[in-house]
């Protein structure tokens, strides 16, 4: 099994004006990763192959199968012929609740709306953050997006690459990468599930559409702070489910969408 994110690879340049030249760059690695709960594929994805069992948990939690990481009773990642397998095994409990909705949820999916059985459930609310009484300082929020560009390793050498990262003042970012920008969050509530890391805001590197701010409500961070702008739908969810949305950020400002009342601009 392979814990790596990218490969130097062989690649000619050119360049106007000169002689094409040999050489290598480095390339983010993705492979078809099967998450399998209780024996039976769940959902096929493309993902970065390194940090999988965070990914594991953090989709289960994202998409309802469990609602503790506790409830996965073991975790096994196998690679095999076409891919990877990341074999999950359920308390009892769950195992009878995901046998009831498992035929609606096989099939490969990057979109972060996997086999949902109808479109009330794919335009489910976000959970409620009940933190109300959360601020955080807008050169606070400029110091941890700064430090999230200097905390991606894979990022900086691939360009090519999502992350995802877990903010709060005085400790360092869990960061986790992905070349999809939902597996980066998955793999990031995964991780935060495992630690038992909380934060007081979610840091991204891509645009804030209605299943980010969905995943983003699990993870719990009552701020999320994004370097691309959000679609409509996904400001109306962060407005229902009492979550703080930046986004927009720049090395000298952002914009607040939703709940502006926790970031202190003074």
């Amino acid at each position: 099994m392979t814990n790596e994110s990218s490969r130097e690879w062989p690649r000619l340049r050119w360049r106007a004006g000169e002689a094409p030249s040999a050489g290598e760059r480095t390339l983010a690695l993705e492979a078809p990763v099967a998450l399998v709960h209780d024996g039976s594929t769940t959902a096929v994805l493309m993902a970065s192959p390194a940090d999988l069992e965070d990914l594991a948990v953090g989709f289960s939690l994202s998409e309802g199968i469990v609602a503790k990481a506790e409830e996965i009773a073991e975790i096994e990642v196998v690679t095999v012929e076409a891919g990877i397998e990341a074999r999950m095994w359920l308390a009892v409990d769950r195992s009878a609740e995901l046998a009831a909705r498992r035929r609606h949820m096989a099939g490969p999916t990057g979109c972060g709306l996997c086999g949902v059985e109808s479109l009330e459930a794919a335009m489910r609310p976000g959970a409620a953050i009940a933190d109300a009484a959360t601020r955080v300082a807008a050169s606070d929020l400029l110091a941890a997006m700064a430090a999230l560009e200097a905390a991606q390793a894979v990022g900086r050498a691939t360009r090519a690459v999502h992350a995802a990262a877990l903010w709060s003042p005085g400790e360092p970012l869990l960061t986790r990468e992905d070349v999809g920008r939902h597996n980066a969050l998955d793999k990031l509530i995964g991780a935060a599930a495992r630690s038992g890391r909380t934060g007081r805001a979610l840091l991204l590197t891509s645009r804030v559409s209605v299943e980010m701010v969905q995943k983003a409500c699990v993870l719990g961070a009552p701020v999320v702070c994004a370097v691309s702008a959000p679609t409509a739908l996904a400001v109306r969810t962060a407005e229902a489910a009492g979550l703080t949305l930046v986004a927009v950020a720049r090395a000298d400002g952002f914009e607040v969408f939703a709940h502006p009342d926790r970031v202190l601009t003074e």
